[in-house]
Order: C-alpha cells, then sequence, then structure tokens
C-alpha cells in the first residue's frame, strides 16, 4: 500500500476501489453507468417522435390528395386499359378520358350556373312585389301601419350599420378568394397525380412489386386488382343509375312543364348518386323550390314522384345493377361514410364507400367462410314461418278434397 493509499482511509479508499471501477460498478454516487446513455437515447428519440409528428401534421394535405388521386386512378384506369389494349398509348388514353371528364363537370357546372343566374335574375324582378306583399301581411296580422316608404328611412338611418356589414362581407370576399385560390391550387395537385398514376399505372405496380419480395408480389398485385375492379364497378354502377334517374327525372319535368327541365334533371342523377347520405334529399329539395316558383301543385307532383322513383330505384333497378358490378349494403355504406367523414371531412365521405366497396372484395378473397348449420336460434322465426306454411299447405289439401267429394 502506497503513502497516499494510507492517508484517504479504509472508507475512501473502499469508494475509489468499488465505485471508480469502470467495469460494472457504479457511477457519479451510486448512478448505473448505463443510465446516462439511456436517458440520452430517450431524448433522441422523443425529439425523433416530435419531429415525425410535426411534419406528418405538416404533410396530412399532401397525403389526403395523394388518397383521393389514387383512388380516382382506380376509377379511371379500366377506360385507359381498354384503348391500350387497342393500341393507344397509355398517355393520350388518359388525356382523352380526362378532356371526357372536363367537358361533364363543365356541362353540369354551366347547366346549374345558368339556372341559378336565371332564378336570381327573377327574385331580383319580383322583389319590389314579394316587399309589398310582405309588408300587407304583416299590417294585417300585426295591426301595423307600415309602409315601403318607411322601412327605406329606417334603413338610411340605420347605415353605419349596413356600412357594416358591408365591411364584413368585403372581409369575408378575401377569404372567400383566398379558399377558393387554395382549392384551385389542391384541385390542380389531385388532377397531376391522378394523370401520373393512371397513365403510369403499369410502372407505378412494378415499382411497388420491386420493393417486397417475390413471394408477396403477386399477393400484392392480387389486392391491387381487387380495388381496381371494386372502385371502378362501383363508380360504373353510380353512373349507370345516374344516367337512369336523370333521365326518368327529365321526362317528369317536361311533362309538367316545369322550366329547366334538363339542368335540374342532371342536378337530380348526379346528387342522389354521388353524393353520400344526403344526396338524395339535395337533389330533390332543388326541384320542388323551383316548382314552388311556378306553380305549388307542380312542386307536389315533383315531390310525389321523387320519393315513388328512389323506391323503384332502392328496390328494382339498385340491386339489379349494382348486381354485376359491387354491392355495398346500406348500413355497410351508411357506416362507412360516418366513419370517412370523421377521419377527412367531406373528402373520407366521398371515397368511404368505393374504399368500404375494396375491404368487402378483400375480406370475401381472404377470409374463409363455412357452411352455417340450420339452427332456430339463428333465425327465431324460421320455426314459426315453417309451421304456417305447413298449416297454409293442409288447409289447401283439405279444400281441395272437399271440393273434389262435393263434385
Amino acid at each position: 500500500m502506497t503513502v497516499s493509499e494510507e492517508r484517504k482511509g479504509p472508507d475512501e479508499a473502499a469508494r475509489a476501489d468499488g465505485r471508480g471501477r469502470t467495469g460494472g460498478g457504479l457511477l457519479w454516487g451510486g448512478m448505473p453507468p448505463w443510465l446516462p446513455r439511456a436517458m440520452v437515447l430517450f431524448l433522441v428519440l422523443v425529439g425523433l417522435f416530435q419531429l415525425a409528428d410535426w411534419a406528418f401534421r405538416q404533410l396530412i394535405d399532401l397525403f389526403v390528395m395523394l388518397l383521393v388521386a389514387f383512388f380516382m386512378s382506380l376509377a379511371l384506369e379500366p377506360a385507359v386499359d381498354r384503348m391500350a389494349a387497342r393500341g393507344v398509348r397509355r398517355g393520350v388514353g388518359t388525356f382523352l378520358v380526362f378532356v371526357a371528364v372536363g367537358v361533364a363537370v363543365v356541362g353540369f357546372l354551366a347547366a346549374l350556373g345558368t339556372l341559378l343566374v336565371d332564378q336570381v335574375g327573377k327574385i331580383a324582378g319580383d322583389m319590389p312585389h314579394l316587399v309589398d306583399n310582405l309588408i300587407g301581411w304583416v299590417n294585417r296580422t300585426f295591426h301595423q301601419d307600415l309602409s315601403l316608404g318607411e322601412l327605406q328611412k329606417r334603413l338610411l338611418k340605420d347605415s353605419g350599420t349596413i356600412e357594416g356589414y358591408a365591411q364584413q362581407a368585403a372581409d369575408n370576399v378575401w377569404g372567400v378568394s383566398s379558399t377558393l385560390i387554395g382549392g384551385l391550387f389542391q384541385t390542380f395537385t389531385v388532377g397531376l397525380f391522378t394523370f401520373y398514376f393512371t397513365a403510369e399505372g403499369p410502372r407505378v405496380r412494378r415499382t411497388v412489386c420491386s420493393l417486397l419480395p417475390p413471394a408477396k408480389q403477386g399477393e400484392v398485385l392480387r389486392a391491387w386488382e381487387i380495388a381496381l375492379a371494386k372502385t371502378g364497378g362501383y363508380l360504373y354502377s353510380r353512373a349507370v343509375l345516374a344516367v337512369v334517374s336523370a333521365a326518368g327525372h327529365w321526362v317528369m319535368f317536361v311533362l309538367i312543364d316545369l322550366p329547366y327541365s334538363a339542368a335540374l334533371a342532371i342536378w337530380v342523377g348526379v346528387m342522389s348518386q354521388f353524393v353520400p347520405t344526403i344526396g338524395t334529399y339535395l337533389a330533390g329539395a332543388l326541384p320542388v323550390l323551383v316548382a314552388l316558383t311556378v306553380q305549388p301543385v307542380d312542386a307536389l307532383w315533383v315531390l310525389l314522384f321523387t320519393v315513388v322513383y328512389q323506391q323503384i330505384e332502392n328496390y328494382l333497378l339498385h340491386p339489379r345493377i349494382t348486381a354485376r358490378t359491387v354491392d355495398v349494403h346500406p348500413a355497410v355504406a351508411f357506416g362507412a361514410v360516418i366513419a370517412g367523414a370523421a377521419l377527412l371531412g367531406a373528402v373520407g365521405a366521398l371515397i368511404a364507400i368505393p374504399a368500404a366497396a375494396t375491404l368487402q372484395g378483400f375480406v370475401g378473397t381472404y377470409v374463409r367462410r363455412y357452411e352455417v348449420a340450420t339452427d332456430p336460434r339463428i333465425d327465431r322465426g324460421e320455426q314459426r314461418r315453417a309451421r304456417r306454411a305447413l298449416r297454409r299447405e293442409a288447409a289447401r289439401r283439405l279444400r281441395r278434397m272437399v271440393g273434389g267429394e262435393g263434385e
């Protein structure tokens, strides 16, 4: 033992010998040597998680646009594939499909714009007459003595309030303008990605499969094919139902001489088929309102025809058309729309039903099903129906026997 070790004393020598080791001992008054590294690693992981969360929140709009573009490409790719099989280049075929869809959308918006402008002009022209009738009704009902001149004076007196409303409206115009510009940019972005996914569909699938082992490539391509068939089939069935609905409502509107029959029929066909859940009500509301401005009885006829046609479509047309494309149960469709709206808002509601159809196709393909044995606990009314059928059959035979004896 050296002189320095003798001066430290037994306790200090033990601490220096036991806790100062670098092998598996303790550091800094009892702290394990791995704890500082674990703390640093934990802080690094937390920082990386926060960075990833921030990046995901910043890019969530891009992810949503990519998802919408992917589903739109699934809907457009069958038409492009048919043209490619006939020798048309995929880029040219995609461009032609985009032109056809664009013409249809522009025509729909133009028809609705014409209807809206004409209706607003008609209301503006009838406004003085409507105001006079309203003032007369108020005077008769509430025993007042109002006049149009007095109302004008009150409006001029409160010009400051009107200016405030005008300023607020002007500010909202700027906000609406920025929202419109942002919407146009998002539409352009979705269209660009849709064009790429559709025109370069085989290359995209080849790129995805190149990242997977050969055993998994077939399953990915099979799942892709299911999504393609289900999404395209759903949109095809909806397009057919929209055409049939528009044609039927157009005939009805022409028979009652409703203004803008073609535009209103297209509105009903598109809104009732491509807007989930509330599309039927929005589709029927506009023709009813237009009919009210012409003849209240026509509004009743329009409402009655819309309700009757909806029943015919639900129980006759829809099962026959969707049986050849894709069939989604109404309860599943409604739940999918609610889930999609909760997750992604309006965009989620629009793509919810194609996604549900694709998921249903996956379940039907990959989930094994077994035959269910006959059990009264499954359908508790089956035994009663069977007993009633036996009683009816017995009564029918008895009537035949009695009739034969009578003869």
